[in-house]
């Protein structure tokens, strides 16, 4: 019979890192999942389930609600996301000060999978990064990630009605494209209005 996350979870603590590793690869494929979906680059994904797994190894000392590893998981890699992108950024800046380099050969070739769907994620990231973080963070782990409210607000460490508010007004947002966040304004004229013409 296969051991449950609590049960791995309680003989990693002890320093058992076989079972640390059967944590890993049961769940390795879900924060890459999440990682990707928050970052749209494949590799910096995989170097991100790294960080993840190293930090809750470090952790491991931490006692976890049982059956709650996964959701503890993807707290840490919200962090290391944000992380990511405070990196990105000033390495964004720092380039942006250097001479603009001479264009090299075109080596493309078997990468056409990768780089579309790293274009499709880099779309979905755009309409994403609309949201305040806060709502990103709540909509990839309820909508992407298919997280329940409870195991969210784990892994956000934040309450439960917090976590249902956020997703709420995520889903409400991104339902209203371009309307500033607000609801659209009618283009109907009142019957007070067309009166007077």
């Amino acid at each position: 019979m296969e051991s449950s996350d609590a049960e791995l979870w309680e003989r990693s603590r002890r320093g058992d890192a076989d079972a640390f590793g059967l944590l890993f690869d049961r769940h390795a494929r879900l924060i890459y999942n999440y990682c990707f979906r928050r970052i749209g680059n494949q590799a910096t994904a995989q170097d991100m389930v790294s960080v993840v797994f190293l930090q809750a190894w470090r952790r491991r000392e931490k006692e976890l609600p049982p059956d709650k590893v996964l959701p503890w998981l993807y707290g840490i890699a919200t962090n290391v996301v944000r992380h990511q992108r405070r990196s990105e950024l000033r390495f964004r800046v720092a380039l942006s000060r250097l001479p603009t380099p001479e264009v090299g050969p075109d080596v493309a070739g078997a990468a056409d999978e990768r780089i579309d769907n790293e274009r499709r994620a880099h779309k979905a990231l755009n309409l994403l990064r609309e949201l305040p973080r806060r709502e990103q963070d709540v909509f990839v782990l309820c909508v992407g990630m298919e997280l329940s409210y409870e195991d969210a607000a784990l892994a956000l460490g934040v309450p439960v009605g917090t976590v249902r508010s956020r997703l709420s007004r995520a889903r409400a947002r991104l339902r209203e494209p371009n309307s500033g966040y607000g609801h659209r304004k009618s283009k109907c004229k009142s019957a007070k209005e067309a009166s007077h013409q």
